[in-house]
């Protein structure tokens, strides 16, 4: 029996090599795809955006995070936020990063008209972002909790006689998770009795008393809100402990789904290992309650 050319050995060894290298070509770990700037929305020639985060092993649940802080909402590269989102888009949920008409031009109602604008564009184009549209959900800290509450207890299906197309699909969403989130806006607003001093210097907070009311998640407690993950400090000066109480009971009553953590010698801001905790009780309601 003859031996194989050399010829034929280094082309074996050739197409040996190319289909090692096909292999680890089709086979090597994806990565996380970042769309920068999505407009959803425009307002007085400006647009309203939010990035997304798509992961390799999406699940097709969405998670949205309201960035705002006082009400304020600011825009900052991907490339600084990504890691902010790790947890969530290691877990496989495409996270949408949604920044709102920002404080002090915009108010807390302008606020909320532009997280509802959101849930409804992302619902429209969930073909487009590769997920679900009965499967959204929303997390913010602070005002975005607020905000993120906002939509747990006052949603909408949708009104199918509007003209735009986005504005016919329902802005509710299927689970809350608020982090040291203000609850009820009256107590917060100039004239309230016992008003923290620290509110003076939110100008988002110049609200009368009827839209004080009309944007207080606790006042729009009903059977068909959205399951509600609340998270506090118990030694939050800025938005106590009550916030949270209170709208807990709130839901207890009308049998809505709900838990409440309580950080003990916690303030307003989450840092180290318990930003980490609030992170991953995060997720845990949100794989209970968009996965399950």
């Amino acid at each position: 029996m003859s031996r194989p050319s050399r010829r034929t050995i280094i082309g074996c060894i050739i197409v040996v090599l190319l289909l090692l290298a096909a292999a680890a070509f089709f086979l090597r770990p994806k990565e996380l795809v970042i769309t920068d700037d999505v407009v959803y929305g425009h307002k007085y020639g400006l647009a309203m955006t939010f990035d997304v985060f798509t992961p390799p092993n999406a699940n097709g649940a969405a998670v949205m995070f309201i960035d705002s802080g006082g009400w304020y909402s600011v825009w900052s590269p991907t490339s600084q936020t990504q890691h902010r989102y790790r947890p969530f888009t290691d877990k496989g949920f495409t996270v949408f990063a949604v920044r709102h008409g920002s404080s002090p031009r915009f108010a807390i109602p302008e606020a909320v008209y532009d997280v509802r604008r959101c849930v409804r564009f992302i619902r429209f184009h969930a073909e487009r972002f590769g997920i679900d549209a009965n499967r959204i959900g929303v997390y913010g800290f602070s005002a975005g909790g607020h905000l993120a509450l906002m939509l747990g207890t006052t949603s909408e299906q949708g009104n199918v006689e509007l003209k735009d197309p986005v504005d016919r699909q329902g802005h509710h969403v299927q689970a809350v998770a608020a982090v040291v989130a203000p609850t009820d806006l009256r107590m917060m607003i100039e004239g309230a009795p016992d008003r923290l001093p620290a509110y003076a210097d939110i100008p988002a907070l110049t609200l009368d008393a009827d839209a004080a009311a009309l944007h207080s998640p606790l006042l729009h407690v009903t059977a068909n809100d959205a399951p509600a993950l609340l998270l506090a400090g118990d030694a939050d000066d800025l938005v106590p402990v009550e916030h949270s109480r209170n709208i807990r009971q709130a839901f207890l009553r009308e049998n809505v789904a709900c838990k409440l953590v309580e950080f003990p010698d916690t303030g307003h801001e989450f840092k180290g290992e318990t930003r980490t905790r609030a992170i991953n009780e995060m997720i845990a309601w949100f794989e209970r309650h968009l996965l399950d």
